[in-house]
C-alpha cells in the first residue's frame, strides 16, 4: 500500500481558491466592521463603480464570483509554482506567509487601482489588518498545496525529431 500520495494539483487550486477566498470576505467583513454583502458588493465595485452599492443580491453574487475567479488563479499561481519549486510544498507554512506579501502588493497596489472600485483609505491598523489577512490567504493556499512535489520530465522519445 502507497504511502507516499501527491495531493493533486487540480484540488489543491480549488480547494485553496474557494477556502481561502471565502475566508477572505469573512475576515474583510471584520476588518471593516459590515455585513460580508456589502464586501461582495464593494467587490463588484471593481467593475460597476459606485452603482454597485445601490444593487441587491445579483450584485453581491458577481462579487462573489469575482471573488472567487480572483482567488482560484491567485491559488493556480501557487500551485503551479509549488509543482516547480519542492520547497514550496515541504515548507509550506513559511512559503504560504511569503506567498501572502506579494499578494497583497499586487491586489493593493495594482488590481484595486486599476478598478473601477472606490480606492480605500488606510489607517496604520487597517494596513496592518489586510496585510495579515492576505498573510492567512496565502497560508491557506500553501496548506492545501502541501506536499506537491516537481513532476519529473515525461519520458523522452528516442530517435525522434
Amino acid at each position: 500500500m502507497p504511502t507516499d500520495i501527491r495531493p493533486s494539483p487540480r484540488l489543491a487550486v480549488l480547494y485553496g481558491g474557494f477556502v481561502a477566498g471565502s475566508l477572505d470576505i469573512l475576515a474583510a467583513a471584520l476588518i471593516n466592521r459590515v455585513d460580508p454583502l456589502i464586501i461582495l458588493r464593494a467587490i463588484a465595485s471593481g467593475l460597476l463603480g459606485r452603482a454597485a452599492f445601490q444593487g441587491g443580491l445579483p450584485v453581491a453574487a458577481l462579487g462573489l464570483l469575482l471573488q472567487w475567479a480572483m482567488s482560484l488563479l491567485i491559488a493556480a499561481i501557487f500551485v503551479f509554482a509549488a509543482g516547480r519549486m519542492a520547497w514550496l510544498g515541504r515548507r509550506w507554512i513559511a512559503a504560504g506567509l511569503l506567498y501572502g506579501m506579494p499578494v497583497f502588493v499586487v491586489m493593493e497596489y495594482v488590481v484595486v487601482p486599476l478598478s473601477a472600485a472606490a480606492k480605500p483609505h488606510f489607517s496604520a491598523l487597517s494596513l496592518v489588518e489586510n496585510l495579515l489577512a492576505m498573510l492567512l490567504f496565502g497560508l491557506i493556499v500553501a496548506f492545501f498545496a502541501r506536499g506537491i512535489r516537481p513532476r519529473s520530465p515525461p519520458d523522452q522519445v528516442r530517435g525522434r525529431l
